[in-house]
């Protein structure tokens, strides 16, 4: 983080300590905040040109769509918080290999589409618009802030079979811990900031807890999950992945693995393997696994309880 990035959450608890309710005002605007846009990655460049692409109108922004593949089934991405769907294009690949049909979208104010302003009901929109579209879907596959949209959309008006979530969390309070402790809110900022996020969707924080949290309320029976957390994953702990997997007993395939990160683990060649083959409905094989550079990554592997 370069000083000038350093000085913002230091004013924040500076200002924190005079008037908590100012704090978490600039915090909650700074949560909020998509900006840098990420750029495409040299490495994933092709596999974004390739895509058929097309614009729709999203809760009054302007998204663009990418499409790959032509097979019958279809699988939707959705990326996280300050990403893109380009970040999936390994994973774009081998779907479309294995014959997949492979959907994915920018959020307003990501990658190429429009917009300024966003929050989690658009991924549950442009989710529900591409479901009519596209759809219906085989399986919804999200990453980080993504796997919490695609919980949700396959809760309430996207059913699917499958869900797959890559380093991602339960419920909003773990976004909402994870940024607070980040910037090291007092307590007091920290409560108010939680009530400013919950007022922002015109809602208390229990009913957040009860429209968003996917522990608390788990994917519709006969639907199954794949979880997959890296332990070295300093971004988003790995127990909220233990708590999405202990909330689906018996329909949860869990994978963690160490050493990628929170963003590295979408190129992880086992997690494509584990996610390709959760889609493909094989049966997984537990244990580590991976070339020799990789021989210490899988730590457990679709672990059914």
């Amino acid at each position: 983080m370069s000083a000038s990035a350093r000085l913002i959450p230091a004013g924040i608890r500076a200002i924190g300590a005079v008037s908590p309710a100012l704090a978490a005002r600039l915090a909650l605007r700074l949560f909020f905040t998509t900006s840098p846009r990420m750029a495409v990655r040299d490495d994933d460049l092709d596999t974004h040109l390739q895509a058929r692409r097309e614009r729709i109108r999203i809760r009054g922004s302007e998204v663009v769509v990418y499409r790959w593949g032509r097979g019958e089934r279809a699988v939707l991405l959705l990326h996280g918080w300050q990403g893109r769907a380009s970040q999936f294009a390994p994973l774009v690949r081998e779907l479309v290999a294995d014959g997949l049909r492979v959907v994915s979208f920018d959020a307003p104010a990501h990658g190429g589409s429009d917009g300024r302003h966003t929050d989690l009901r658009d991924w549950v929109a442009a989710a529900e618009h591409l479901q009519r579209t596209d759809g219906p879907f085989h399986a919804l596959v999200g990453h980080s802030f993504g796997g919490l949209a695609a919980l949700t959309a396959a809760r309430t008006t996207v059913p699917v079979p499958r869900v797959a979530v890559i380093a991602s969390a339960a419920s909003p309070a773990a976004f909402l811990a994870e940024f607070s402790g980040t910037l090291r809110l007092s307590p007091a900022v920290a409560t108010r900031f939680g009530q400013r996020f919950a007022a922002h969707f015109d809602m208390d924080p229990a009913e957040v807890t009860a429209t968003f949290d996917g522990a608390e309320n788990p994917l519709p029976a006969g639907t199954e999950l794949l979880v997959v957390h890296d332990r070295a994953d300093h971004r988003m702990p790995d127990s909220e992945a233990l708590r999405l997997h202990a909330a689906h007993i018996g329909r949860s395939r869990l994978l963690r693995t160490e050493g990628f990160g929170h963003n590295r683990v979408l190129r992880a060649d086992p997690v494509l393997d584990a996610v390709t083959s959760f889609l493909g409905a094989e049966t997984p094989k537990s244990g580590t696994q991976g070339p020799a550079e990789q021989r210490d990554a899988v730590t457990e592997a679709f672990r059914r309880p």
